[in-house]
């Protein structure tokens, strides 16, 4: 039985519609630009899936839900982060305090009115909101937030699965903001033996910090690898 409708896009390649059952085609039919598919729903068991095979979604408040499995794929190696002298001192600020999974919500919506280059609105709609929300609330999802006196000024939420972090979005309030709880996450990571962090898209702000970029394939075979960890879920306070 076939759960896929094969659909074309104006270049004819390949782009897969996804009906009701739980089922993604493999992300090496992802056309040039990393889109797999498009359709289905953003329920948990969707998304575990889709993490779980190298494939999330985005995709803008009008467009159908798009699925995509980015090659090569950007991913920042725990012990290849690099800290500036600057990213130090703000790291040693006596005022700033890092928490985890503290403020899940108010991170998801501060990286949601983030304005991005090139990007007209967000992709973090209501819909995703809502999503990551009831993904958080069963242990999967998590915030990393940096408050300065008290009040919460940066952040990044991402998913974690194995031992792979998927991370999904971060802001700031106040400079290298994100940046210490990235660094803090990082440090959580190493003491776990995470192996890497799926940063997905390759920007200049992931190149910056360590990312590098990696074929699909290879990103597989980690993630494949990472699976066989059982998943450390609930908060991580």
């Amino acid at each position: 039985m076939c759960f896929i409708v094969l659909k074309k896009t104006n270049d004819s390649v390949p782009v897969y519609e996804l009906t009701d059952e739980l089922i993604f085609p493999h992300p090496r039919f992802v056309n040039e630009d990393g889109l797999l598919a498009y359709g289905g729903d953003l329920s948990v068991k969707r998304l575990l899936l889709a993490y779980s095979n190298g494939i999330f979604p985005w995709f803008s408040e009008a467009a159908p839900i798009l699925w995509w499995a980015l090659d090569p794929r950007m991913v920042l190696f725990p012990d290849q982060l690099k800290v500036s002298k600057s990213l130090r001192q703000s790291i040693r600020n006596r005022d700033t305090e890092v928490k985890f999974d503290h403020h899940f919500e108010k991170v998801i919506r501060h990286c949601a009115q983030v304005e991005r280059a090139d990007q007209d609105g967000t992709w973090i709609n209501d819909q995703m909101i809502d999503a990551y929300i009831e993904l958080h609330k069963q242990g999967f999802a998590h915030s990393v937030e940096t408050y300065h006196k008290g009040k919460l000024v940066g952040g990044l939420y991402g998913v974690s699965l194995g031992r792979v972090f998927c991370g999904e979005s971060m802001f700031f309030l106040r400079p290298d903001a994100s940046k210490v709880s990235l660094y803090y996450l990082v440090e959580k990571l190493k003491s776990w033996h995470f192996d890497l962090i799926d940063a997905q898209q390759n920007t200049p702000h992931m190149r910056r910090m360590g990312g590098t970029l990696i074929p699909l394939d290879e990103y597989l075979v980690i993630l494949k690898k990472s699976l066989k960890s059982p998943t450390i879920r609930g908060k991580w306070c």
